[in-house]
């Protein structure tokens, strides 16, 4: 065949495909169209059942809708990010540093804890606590009195927790006080174990001159104006044991702190030590020249005792079994009272009160006529001096009518009168509480060892004063 048999072919079949549709093919193609558009409508008539159907999926799709923007709202930025992690950071710093602070308070409340305790069993603790004194409350002065001990009170001995105080006077009866109540929780009579009394050996009846009461009130030793030493027991008020061995009347008793190591002093010259544990005497320490007076002790394995008319002091080593001597009074010494192992303090008739340091043999500082003199032109005795261990507070007491405060000052070197308090009477026992805030005197109308002179016109009682301190 011919190649323009082929060509002719290809316009008969292109000219095919170009011709338009015919009017019967149109019309059939809308109509097509019409029915199917009728049928689905109807379709979505039946599947749409009312408008409120219709309003709840409108909204639930706006709903969807916010949701999805909201989303796209608060999706976090890499600098949000950042800026989260880095307080997170500082968050977790802090705590941390919050709880090495909390250990590092800890550590120094323990170390000064320990530093404390170490400087006290040695005795080397200094607590500046009479400088923050301003006064006392004199509206609010209590005063103890029982029938019981209607004559002049002579010795007080207070519990280590202040809760409950003995006193002991010119009668054979002891009392227990109870210092939240102020009020008498017991009471024994002492003359039924005086010995001495009761053989005829003494011709006066008994009266409480000295006592003392152990750390742990387990102990209570009390010097009933005879050659012996009673001990009971301060809880169930029951008698335990009379120690015997001095040659004249016991004057003075004091336990050495922590422990039931007794030591007493007596007319006899000596100093006698008594073990509790034990119920036992253990030894004798001579070296007074007159009878002794006062004594005390802290707790190291040392005493120290005023030696009365000889007008000296002597500290016993009693492990090592040596003595220093003291001189410096001029006339009797009364009493004397350890501030710390290294200083103490000591008055006498001539109304002087001293300072010393265990390292010198005369006092480093002496207040002379400390409570005045008397009508006479004579100087006040003084009759009571106590203090609160390893402070710097003091307190004497006399017949002028005052009890005096003092402040050790200057390391210890001076000292400094900072209050004085009015009362009646001799101030025959000081005591204070463990923090120095209470001040207990045992008063009366005569001294505690004689009837040299008289005040009538005092009240034999015990007067808790409460001293007040600034807020600093």
């Amino acid at each position: 065949m011919s190649s323009s048999f082929f060509l002719k072919k290809e316009l008969k079949i292109n000219k095919k495909r170009k011709q338009p549709l015919g009017d019967k093919k149109v019309g059939k193609l809308s109509k097509k169209l019409n029915n199917e558009a009728s049928i689905s409508s109807s379709i979505r008539d039946e599947e749409i059942a009312s408008d409120d159907e219709c309003d709840i999926g409108g909204e639930a799709i706006a709903n969807n809708t916010n949701l999805a923007f909201s989303d796209e709202s608060e999706e976090e930025t890499p600098q949000d990010k950042r800026l989260r992690l880095a307080k997170q950071y500082l968050e977790e710093i802090k705590n941390q540093e919050l709880e090495k602070a909390k250990e590092r308070q800890l550590h120094d409340q323990v170390s000064q804890r320990l530093q404390t305790d170490y400087l006290d069993s040695v005795g080397k603790l200094r607590k500046t606590i009479a400088a923050n004194i301003e006064g006392y409350d004199a509206a609010n002065l209590v005063k103890l009195k029982h029938k019981k001990q209607h004559l002049p009170l002579c010795s007080l001995a207070l519990a280590t927790d202040g809760q409950f105080l003995f006193s002991g006077g010119k009668s054979e009866y002891v009392l227990k006080w109870n210092l939240r109540s102020n009020r008498v929780v017991g009471i024994f009579n002492v003359e039924s174990y005086n010995e001495d009394f009761n053989k005829g050996v003494l011709k006066r009846r008994s009266h409480v001159i000295a006592m003392c009461l152990s750390s742990d009130m387990r102990y209570l030793a009390l010097a009933d104006n005879g050659q012996t030493i009673q001990i009971w027991c301060p809880k169930e008020l029951k008698h335990l044991k009379t120690f015997h061995g001095h040659r004249d009347v016991v004057t003075c008793l004091v336990f050495r702190k922590g422990t039931h190591e007794l030591y007493s002093g007596s007319y006899d010259r000596s100093v006698k030590v008594w073990s509790l544990d034990e119920m036992a005497y253990v030894e004798s320490l001579f070296g007074h020249q007159a009878g002794i007076t006062g004594i005390d002790a802290l707790t190291r394995g040392r005493a120290i005792s005023s030696g009365g008319p000889d007008c000296s002091l002597r500290i016993w080593k009693i492990t090592e079994e040596s003595q220093l001597i003291y001189n410096g009074h001029k006339d009797r010494v009364e009493c004397v009272r350890f501030l710390n192992d290294e200083n103490f303090i000591s008055s006498g008739t001539d109304g002087s009160l001293c300072l010393w340091s265990a390292l010198k043999k005369k006092p480093l500082y002496t207040e002379i006529l400390s409570h005045g003199r008397q009508e006479n032109g004579e100087a006040n005795w003084l009759t009571a001096i106590t203090c609160v261990m390893n402070t710097d507070l003091i307190a004497s007491g006399s017949c002028d009518g005052f009890i005096r405060l003092w402040q050790a000052t200057d390391h210890y070197r001076k000292l400094k009168q900072i209050l004085q308090i009015p009362v009646q009477g001799f101030v025959n026992a000081l005591a204070f509480n463990q923090d120095g805030t209470k001040l207990f005197a045992a008063l009366g109308q005569e001294h505690r060892l004689g009837r040299w002179l008289r005040v009538a016109e005092a009240k034999n009682q015990i007067v808790i004063i409460d001293l007040l301190r600034n807020q600093i």
